[in-house]
Formats: structure tokens, C-alpha cells, sequence
């Protein structure tokens, strides 16, 4: 089964500061499971390091005030064509991520704030049907796919 993974959980350094988000847990998923690599901020354009953007009414803003909403949708539909292109129907992303967040996303203030929301990326995936999961959730993924796949 093929599953999009946000890269920063595999230990790439694709997050805003240059560093990553490696869980011990989501890299164990590549025993069982074709895993694709996404990251949806850098497909948008952006670099590595990048200021820490978030989503403030619907635009992506960074902390300079910047409005980069067209790099993280123009991402999110780069990582969209992936799995569309590879038949893929799941996806493990970083929660609280402007793009990944699957649950929650800071609130747009800089101040550490969460909200439940969906990042820019998750949005555009669930609405062609991928369902997401966010890291914290690999039981309720397994939980979901063996229950999916029993319909088989």
C-alpha cells in the first residue's frame, strides 16, 4: 500500500528552521507500506531555513508579514498530483503544520496558540478523497486501513 508521508517525519530537513520532525514511528511504517515523501512548502518555491508561516483568514502569512499562500498551494497541488498520479488514498502528516496540520494549526498570531483547523496541504488532499492522518494518530491509521481493507 502507498502512503504519503510528510518528509520532515522521515528526517529530512524541510522544516522552517532548517531541522526536522524525525518520529521513530512513522520511518517503521516503510517496512509495510510504499512510502512517498512530500513536502508541499518546498515544492511551493520556499527555501530551507524559511520564516515560520501561519494561516491567519485563509491566507498563509509569515512572521514578516508576507503573504505566501500562493508557494503553499501551488505545493499542496504539486504533493495532490503525486498521489493522484500514484493512486495513492492515505497520507501521515505533521500536525500543526500551515501546510501538514491534520487536526490542529497555530491560529495565525505567532504566539503558540493552537486551533483545530487543517493545513493548506491536508485541505486540498481530503477533498480528492485522501484521507490524513497526523503522526500522533499511526494507531487510528492502522486501525482505519485494516478496517478498509477487510471491505475487500
Amino acid at each position: 500500500m502507498k502512503i504519503l508521508v510528510s518528509a520532515c517525519l522521515l528526517g529530512e530537513n524541510y522544516k522552517y528552521n532548517g531541522k526536522n520532525n524525525y518520529n521513530k514511528l512513522v520511518v517503521s511504517l516503510a517496512k509495510g507500506f510504499e512510502i512517498f515523501p512530500i513536502c508541499p512548502e518546498v515544492f511551493g518555491g520556499l527555501s530551507v531555513p524559511r520564516l515560520p508561516s501561519e494561516i491567519l483568514n485563509d491566507k498563509v502569512i509569515n512572521d514578516s508579514d508576507i503573504d505566501v499562500t500562493l508557494e503553499f498551494k501551488n505545493g499542496a497541488y504539486k504533493a495532490l498530483q503525486i498521489a493522484l498520479d500514484n493512486d495513492i488514498k492515505y497520507a501521515i502528516l505533521k500536525e500543526k503544520s500551515p501546510s501538514c496540520g491534520v487536526k490542529q494549526i497555530y491560529d495565525g498570531t505567532f504566539s503558540g496558540n493552537l486551533i483545530a483547523g487543517n493545513g493548506i496541504t491536508t485541505r486540498l488532499l481530503e477533498e480528492h478523497g485522501i484521507k490524513c492522518f497526523s503522526e500522533l494518530e499511526i494507531d487510528l491509521f492502522l486501525n482505519f486501513i485494516k478496517n478498509d481493507l477487510s471491505k475487500f
